[in-house]
């Protein structure tokens, strides 16, 4: 079945012209409760304000929320794509500052029970995807299951989300361990949310280090803050992105410049920095955890 999806997708570059290099982010966290999709929203959009072409993909199959949290109502989502009713286009909804949201599939619970030909249907979909996409920003639903595993292997880069209580701590470096170990990568970048200060969050990143250095090959990069901050949870009830809503916040500042991080981060050459190559590592990842 693996041999037969990769024919697809190799099919599929031979007929179209060379694919946009896109930069492929996967945000995670290990543990639910740190604000990881609070983060890869106002991400998303401090990157769409900042003039990137950005695609921000719900990747919490079973528990949907970045249309809930923006105060979109999308008609339509990815189930619709994989059974073949709607186009990628079709489903794609509008946020803030022109970012691209598509709305999860709920009741997909894991990538590797899709059929070869669902499989075959979402290469298909991203490949002939006409809009043009600077970044692909994945929000993956937390813990460490299949389906976290999947996506944020397919991703070029990963976005660790971690706040200063030992549940965050431990269930992150779990996270880390899991995918370094099991799946040999070796790179991740640290934001501490919810931090009183830098010293606060650099602190907390120290702590992470100390123990992956001991026990893990890996490099850690701290990207650095969010802080705590109250202009963000009167955004968050509103159904706001804070970027949008209170752009001279200190949260809202904090994001901009994540977004500027990234922005430096170098654009992918590779084949791998193609959509349809994330579409096919990332069934090639579910197929390997059957």
């Amino acid at each position: 079945m693996a041999n037969a999806t990769i024919d697809q997708a190799n099919g599929l570059r031979k007929m179209s012209n060379p694919p946009h290099p896109v930069k492929v982010i996967a945000v995670a966290s290990g543990k639910g409760g740190v604000g990881k999709t609070n983060v890869t929203v106002n991400l998303g959009v401090a990157l769409a304000s900042q003039g990137k072409q950005v695609l921000l993909l719900d990747a919490d199959l079973g528990l949907a929320n970045i249309d809930v949290m923006l105060g979109l109502h999308p008609q339509y989502n990815l189930m619709h794509v994989l059974d073949g009713s709607k186009s990628l286009s079709d489903i794609i909804v509008e946020g803030p500052s022109g970012l691209k949201v598509i709305p999860a599939a709920s009741g997909v619970q894991k990538m590797a029970e899709l059929s070869p030909a669902e499989h075959a249907g979402m290469i298909q979909a991203f490949s002939e995807m006409e809009q043009h996409i600077d970044v692909l920003l994945i929000d993956s639903a937390a813990g460490i299951s299949d389906s976290v595993t999947s996506f944020t292997r397919a991703a070029q880069e990963i976005i660790i989300v971690v706040c200063d209580e030992p549940a965050s701590i431990t269930d992150a470096y779990a996270l880390i361990k899991l995918l370094n170990r099991e799946h040999n990568v070796a790179r991740f970048h640290i934001i501490a949310n919810m931090s009183h200060n830098i010293q606060e969050g650099r602190e907390l990143f120290n702590k992470i280090s100390l123990v992956c250095d001991r026990f893990l090959d890996v490099t850690l990069d701290f990207m650095g803050i969010v802080p705590f901050d109250n202009d963000l949870r009167q955004a968050v009830k509103k159904q706001r992105a804070v970027v949008e809503y209170f752009p001279r916040s200190k949260s809202a500042t904090a994001f901009m410049h994540l977004a500027k991080k990234i922005d430096y981060w170098p654009v992918p050459k590779q084949p791998r920095g193609h959509m349809e190559f994330f579409i096919e590592r990332l069934i090639q990842a579910s197929l390997e955890t059957t």
